[in-house]
């Protein structure tokens, strides 16, 4: 196994009967970086990461975590492995403190290590201020980011993620994401699997993605190498006043342009370029004085999943 790759799956298979949920899948996940593993429902991402954290048993193939086989030797594979799996479970009478503490001892902690660890992970997962009140009592989101915070107390190499926003309302939903995203900026050293169906999400808090269907890997790749998929990109002007011909016909002309057409008051464009091209075409559109207030890229992993989706049905 590479040692650029900190997860790495070989030929993975899990079959319920006669049913394949996952079909000799192959994935390595890079050291350091925050991997979207994406998929419709049902496509098999649950289950392969299930097998990953040895919550099921494959049917055939390996799951190497820092190259040791899941499949062969669970214990030493996930020592050192942070994991937020399935819907979690807590002591409703125990409070977040206590909780870490428990944690902190069943993994061995000395005393000293649990209240630091402790302080610093309520910190990052934004929950001092409920530190002392009972898990009981708490919102789905508050229990997930005290979940979060239990996968961090061992000071992991690795995370693993399923679906961490899933059930959550909008503001959950913005609070996980910015616990994610600080994750990511502030832990040079940690590698992060995230299996997610919403993908703006995945857009925002990702430097890779791996994408399946049918338990079958589709396409694994940089970010960057996604949204520069076949050099376009998709433009969304939106204008004070249903534009006019003439008025499509100027932006039609600018620099990296193929294509404007009118829906409403909007106009969409379809752009030739790199960033920087998106970068002059907003200053390009600013300087036609056609009153736009707003300049949006369409994302361009949505239109990437939805063809490689259809094309793998």
């Amino acid at each position: 196994m590479s040692s650029d790759n900190p997860i790495e799956i070989v030929e993975l298979r899990k079959e319920y009967g006669g049913f394949v949920a996952v079909d000799n899948l192959n994935l390595s996940v890079k050291r350091n970086s925050f991997t979207g593993f994406l998929g419709p429902n049902g496509a098999g991402k649950s289950t392969t990461l299930k097998i990953l954290t040895h919550l099921i048993n494959a049917t055939s193939g390996q799951a190497y975590i820092n190259g040791i086989d899941v499949t062969k030797d669970p214990k030493a594979a996930l020592t050192g492995v942070g994991t937020v799996v399935e819907t979690p479970e807590f002591y409703p009478y125990l409070t977040p403190r206590e909780t870490m503490k428990y944690v902190g001892q069943i993994i061995g902690m000395n005393a000293e290590s649990i209240k630091s660890e402790t302080d610093r992970i309520l910190e990052k997962v934004k929950m001092t201020e409920w530190e002392d009140k009972r898990i009981g009592t708490f919102s789905k989101g508050m229990r997930q980011r005290i979940a979060i915070g239990q996968a961090l107390m061992n000071n992991p190499s690795v995370v693993i993620l399923d679906e961490p926003t899933s059930g959550l309302d909008p503001r959950g939903m913005a609070e996980m994401r910015d616990i994610l995203k600080n994750l990511r900026n502030d832990s040079r050293d940690l590698t992060v699997i995230m299996s997610s169906h919403v993908l703006h999400e995945v857009s925002d808090l990702c430097d890779r993605i791996a994408l399946i269907n049918h338990g079958k890997m589709i396409i694994q790749d940089d970010m960057s190498a996604i949204r520069e998929t076949e050099g376009r990109r998709r433009m969304t002007v939106k204008v004070n006043t249903v534009p006019e011909k003439e008025t499509i016909s100027r932006i039609e002309q600018l620099n990296n342009v193929m294509s404007a057409e009118r829906y409403g008051n909007d106009i969409e464009v379809t752009l030739d370029g790199d960033t920087g091209a998106c970068v002059k075409f907003l200053n390009d559109v600013s300087a036609l004085n056609i009153g736009a207030y707003s300049v949006n890229e369409e994302n361009a992993l949505e239109t990437t999943y939805l063809k490689l989706i259809k094309e793998s049905r």
